[in-house]
Formats: C-alpha cells, structure tokens, sequence
C-alpha cells in the first residue's frame, strides 16, 4: 500500500468539505494535501448561491460545468454556462459570486491554494 496515492468518489468527498476535494486546508500527510491548486466537486441544487461575493480574491480561478445551468457573476459581468464543458475563468483581483440556475454539477480549479478564504454562513465551507 502507497500512502500517497487516494482513490476516492468525489460525490462522497466533496459532501465532506463543502465540495472542496484538495487544497491546502487537508493534512499534510493527505495525498490530497496541496498549496498549489484547489479542486472543488460542487453540487448545487437550484437556487443555490453563494452567501456573499468574494472580494479581494487573491486567486485565479477556473470553473467547468459537468451539468445544469450556473450562473457566475463578476463586476460588470453575468456569465452563464449552460452546456455541459462551458467554462470561465477568472484572475486574480476578480470579485465574483454564482447562483446555480438549475440543478447543477461545476468542477472548480482555482490557485494558488491560499490559507483564509473559509467562509461560514451556516458552517464550515470552502466556498
């Protein structure tokens, strides 16, 4: 057995952190430790939005839609992926929130893994 290999199911993962699969806030011992690039497993029922937009974001960042319709907002800007591999991204000083539209799946890559962006409207999140 290899301790740095993890095999897993997002859809089970992701229930765990708020979506967030790997990132910096893992153990260090965790395969799935990085301060490099976060990756997110976000299932969002219609509806769903984000608490409060992100300011002063210190990361770039890359979302693709697996399913749904999802609704990213940035200043001056909706964007609304629809088709499944739609994607946008956004660099670092972008302020941005999302609204799920329909029921959807998005996979979220954003870097670098930065300690402090944990938010908590109704718990622990990695938003």
């Amino acid at each position: 057995m290899n301790d740095s290999v993890y095999v897993g199911d997002a859809g089970s993962d992701a229930a765990l952190d708020a979506g967030w699969l790997l990132g910096h806030f893992r153990n260090p011992t965790d395969p799935r430790h990085s301060e490099d690039p976060e990756i997110k497993w976000g299932v969002h029922p219609r509806g769903d939005e984000r608490a409060r937009w992100v300011t002063g974001e210190e990361r770039t960042a890359l979302l693709v839609l697996i399913s749904g319709r999802f609704r990213v907002e940035l200043p001056g800007r909706s964007v609304l992926p629809a088709r499944q591999g739609d994607y946008v991204v956004w660099g670092r000083g972008v302020d941005h929130s999302w609204r799920a539209e329909e029921e959807s799946v998005v996979l979220t890559v954003r870097w670098p893994s930065v300690p402090g962006y944990r938010t908590a409207p109704a718990g622990p999140t990695w938003d």
